[in-house]
């Protein structure tokens, strides 16, 4: 991949305003060769009744990091991204402070991407493994 990484994390943020992760308040922070990462405070806004993180945030973030990952690997005019499958196990809670969703490509076909989603605490402590299939469309005009 090359690309300019301040450039990547801009547009990938820009992409967000107005939607569920500027609601979730996801920045994308860094990018590289095959991974994109985000960060998103864990407080009362993404916990569920107990207090802890709600699931449906997490996998959230994953689906919006793996999503944005496929957009670093297609042609725009051309194509779009489509989430068709996505599963995530919950390994540990998490009350407050941020969580982490690195997306790793895993499999980048012309049609497909599975990407493999790591939520970790601020220690890097495993929160959630998920995995995210994309489907790769032709644009519509």
């Amino acid at each position: 991949m090359n690309f300019d990484k301040e450039k990547m994390l801009k547009l990938c943020n820009e992409w967000s305003k107005n939607t569920l992760m500027e609601t979730l308040q996801i920045k994308y922070i860094d990018v590289g060769e095959g991974f994109l990462t985000a960060k998103m405070p864990v407080s009362s806004r993404v916990h569920q009744p107990l207090g802890l993180l709600h699931g449906g945030a997490t996998v959230a973030l994953a689906e919006s990091v793996g999503s944005a990952a496929s957009l670093l690997f297609i042609n725009h005019e051309k194509q779009e991204a489509r989430g068709i499958e996505i599963s995530a196990n919950h390994l540990r809670s998490k009350r407050e402070g941020e969580v982490f969703a690195t997306a790793r490509i895993l499999h980048q076909g012309r049609s497909l991407h599975l990407w493999e989603i790591k939520i970790t605490d601020e220690n890097g402590k495993l929160i959630s493994l998920c995995k995210l299939t994309n489907m790769i469309l032709p644009k519509k005009n």
